[in-house]
Order: structure tokens, then sequence, then C-alpha cells
């Protein structure tokens, strides 16, 4: 079967989920606001140069997990998702993720967020599978800080793809993987049908130049 793949975070949404968890535990007093708030932006500038260090952004991300109760957590993203996920929610990514529906093809979310985050945001868009850098848990469930497996960014997305695919009999024959990131250069490079969505300067000048399609999510929002 066709995968149709989508990076989530400024391809979907209109905005960065992980960024935006940062900046709701600082608006609601969970962690240290103002050093938060500081690496939090650091390490999003970092993204966006191509620079990011992940496993030390993972150290970083993972702390607030590893040291707060699941329940507390499921509260908090339960007011993440209503008050800063909705009004990132896009009406041209229903309708593209639909038009790869009626096609038939398997929809996926790969994405460098972690799991914890996104895993009630690709439910929202109705997308089965998710393939995410996962934070790791103990045997009771807990989260411990620290990675399980490889990072689900840059060249680690096509690793970590290849082992969805072969574990769910799928191939990456005629693929198609849209994002916004030069980050996701690799994966885009790899697929039969890349697509740039609202695309950083990196990726909007990679894509003139290989002659790759263009496209925009970034369309007024309707009832969804």
């Amino acid at each position: 079967m066709t995968l149709a793949l989508f990076d989530l975070d400024n391809t979907l949404l209109g905005g960065d989920s992980d960024h935006a968890w940062g900046a709701f535990l600082v608006a609601q007093g969970h962690v240290d606001g103002a050093r938060y708030q500081r690496e939090n932006d650091r390490f999003y500038a970092d993204y966006a140069a191509g620079t990011l260090d992940i496993r030390a952004y993972c150290d970083f991300v993972f702390e607030v997990l590893a040291r707060t109760d699941l329940e507390t957590l499921l509260s908090w993203r339960r007011d993440f998702m209503a008050t800063a996920i909705e009004p990132m929610l896009q009406a041209a990514a229903f309708e593209r993720i639909e038009w790869h529906r009626q096609q038939g093809h398997e929809l996926v979310v790969i994405t460098a967020t972690n799991r914890f985050v996104t895993e009630p945001i690709v439910a929202r868009y109705g997308i089965p599978h998710l393939i995410a850098t996962e934070p790791e848990r103990d045997v009771q469930g807990r989260f411990t800080g620290r990675l399980s497996g490889e990072p689900c960014f840059q060249a680690g997305k096509i690793v970590r793809l290849e082992a969805w695919a072969a574990a769910n009999h799928q191939t990456l024959d005629e693929a198609w993987f849209y994002s916004d990131s030069r980050n996701d250069l690799p994966l885009l490079q790899r697929v039969a049908h890349p697509v740039a969505v609202d695309p950083d300067p990196v990726l909007a000048a990679t894509a003139a130049a290989q002659g790759w399609p263009v496209m925009s999510f970034r369309t007024p929002r309707t009832s969804i």
C-alpha cells in the first residue's frame, strides 16, 4: 500500500507543538519560567538552524515527564490540546489527509516531537499511525527521563520509518512525504513524492532546485 507520510509541526499544524508545550508549561507555572523559556527558545532556534542536538533536547524535555505523575501529565495535556493545539489545526491539512484517504493510501505522521505530546494531536487529525521520538517508560508506565531507541529526527526518521515499514509489511515504494523543514531533507530525498509545505528557506531553495511541488496549508480556518 502507498504510504502518505506527514511531518507534524509547521506542516499539518500551523505552529510547533514541541515548542508550544514548553511555552504552555511556563505559562501554567509548571516549570521554572525564566530558565525553561530561555532553554526552550534556544533549542527551537537550533532546530530552525538545522543544528539541534536532539539527545540534549530530549534530556531537557523528558525531565518534566519523569518528575511528574502520569495523571497530572494527562490533565496538563488535555488543557494543552484545548488551548494551544486546537488553534493550530489547519483546514487545508485535513483536506489533504482526506485526499490521500480517498486514494486508499496508508496515513502516517512521522515527527521528531515525542509521542506523549503528539499522540492526541495525530488522533485529532484522524491519522492511525504515528512514528515519533519515544520517551522511555518503566514497568509501571512512568517516564524515566531517558530516550528509548533512535530519535525520530533528520536521518533517524529514515531508520525509524524503515523499521516500522518492515514490522508492518509496508514498502516505501511510491511513498509521499510532506514537510516544512530542512531537517527532513534526508527523508524527502528518500521518497518518490516529496512535497514541501510552507517550507523554511533552505527547504524552499532545495524544492525549487529539485523541482519538488510546494504547497501551503496556511489557509484561513473554517469549521473542523
